[in-house]
Order: C-alpha cells, then structure tokens, then sequence
C-alpha cells in the first residue's frame, strides 16, 4: 500500500519527474528485478497490486484501504493470473496496466491542480517521447526522436562484448565482414542504428559520454549503469548476458 510520503507535484514539469520515476521503479521491477517480482506475486497471497514510486523503485503490495484513494489505484490481483499464463504473457499484461496506471496518475495531478488545455497537452507530449513500459519489456520500444549528441557517438564491440562510447569509430563484428559500401551509405547506417537505440532496462536513449553494453544473448544495448558494468568490467566478460537472460537460467 502506497503512501504518499514525497512532496506532490503541482507543475507540469514536476508531475512530468514524478511520472519518470515511476515508470523507471515498474520497468526494474519488470526487468533487472524479475526474480523478486514474480517471487513476490504468490498467488497464494491476497489481492497484490504493483506500485512504481516517485524515488525510481518498487513495491508489491495490498491495495490501499482508504475508499476513494488518495491517488488512482494500480491494476488489482496481479498476482492471480500468474501461473495461469506464460510468464512472457503475464509480464506483458502487468506492463499494458502499469502504463495505464502511469498515465492515470499523471492526469489525476493535472486535474487536481487545473491543468489548462496547453499544460495537459505539454505534460502528454512529454510523456509520449518516452518508450511505454510495454514496448521496453516486450523489446518493442523505438526512438521517437532523434538522439541528441555529435558525431563522435559510435558502437565498439571486441570478444562478444559490445559497448558505446563517444570517442570511438570502430565496430568488431563477430561474423565475416561484408563486401565494402559506399562511406555514405555506411554512415547513413550508423546513423540509424544510434537512433534506434533504447536502453533494455530504463527504456530511455543514451546520451553522449555515457557506456553502454549489448547483451549477447538477446542483443538487447543497456546503459552500464543499469545494469552495474563498468568499461573496466566489460573488458573482462567474453559473453555478456543482461539480468533477464541470466534470469531465464535461474529460474525454476
């Protein structure tokens, strides 16, 4: 049950943090915390509902008992369908209620503190730059702007490990390498290739100096912070796996 224990937005630029948040805590929960997620939805247990939290983490738990709430409530009885389904299926469907909850509450703070017609539409726009929570999990996200940065932004992969830094130019591709192109059209490549990269994990694109590493199990790029690989680490891992496939193992 979610308490509301951090300050309450009443901007659109501070409902707009406060939406982030919670999109980045649900999107842990359905990625890098799998395991404690679904171990966490018992079936056996009540009513369990998923809240994303202002901070960026997450919690499972009963709803709230007070009748109207203080806030729009989550999807009830998550944890029911559970072993009912694919879990694939399952998470997709936890992820559809989520971004509905999202967007509930960020349009229940604009209506609480009137919101015109020009804030709710600069507050939805901001929104919808995002990925939703569906599309990271499922791996259906895509860029809907292009990324900011120079020209030096480049993807470097050597031993199964690949990562993106902005100094670097090269890409060591595992397989034989093809016939030569054209310099325009490789760059036009590359240059669609970074624009279509989303982390795996937050669902946001990258930005300039920041490392990234590509899981070799579902080619999925994330940013070294979100899953806890430094450059230095990545020099010694010959295959990388991102948590969820590392998961996918572990899991009974």
């Amino acid at each position: 049950m979610e308490g509301i224990t951090h300050p309450i937005p009443r901007t659109v630029e501070e409902v707009f943090s406060d939406f982030r948040g919670r999109r980045a805590g649900l999107i842990k929960a359905l990625t890098n915390d799998m395991v404690k997620f679904y171990q966490t939805c018992d079936p056996e247990k009540e009513n369990l509902c998923l809240y994303g939290l202002p901070n960026e983490t997450w919690e499972v738990n009963l709803p709230v008992e007070e009748v109207p709430p203080e806030l729009p409530e989550p999807a009830l009885g998550i944890n029911f369908a559970r072993d009912g389904m694919q879990e694939k299926d399952w998470v997709s469907l936890v992820a559809v209620h989520s971004d509905s909850w999202l967007l509930s509450v960020a349009f229940y703070f604009g209506a609480r503190f009137g919101f015109g017609k020009n804030e709710r539409k600069r507050l939805f726009q901001m929104i919808n730059e995002l990925p939703t929570i569906f599309e990271v999990v499922t791996g259906n996200a895509k860029q809907s702007k292009e990324l900011s940065g120079n020209n030096n932004n480049s993807k470097s992969k050597s031993s199964g490990v690949k990562s993106r830094q902005t100094e670097s130019v090269t890409k060591v591709a595992k397989m034989p390498s093809p016939p030569p192109k054209d310099d325009d059209e490789s760059e036009d490549e590359e240059e669609d290739d970074e624009q279509g990269a989303v982390c795996g994990a937050c669902g946001d694109s990258y930005g300039t100096d920041e490392f990234w590493i590509c899981c070799d199990a579902c080619e999925k790029w994330f940013h070294g912070k979100c899953v806890k690989i430094t450059p230095a680490k990545a020099e010694n891992i010959k295959h990388y796996k991102c948590p969820s496939c590392s998961n996918k193992r572990s899991r009974p």
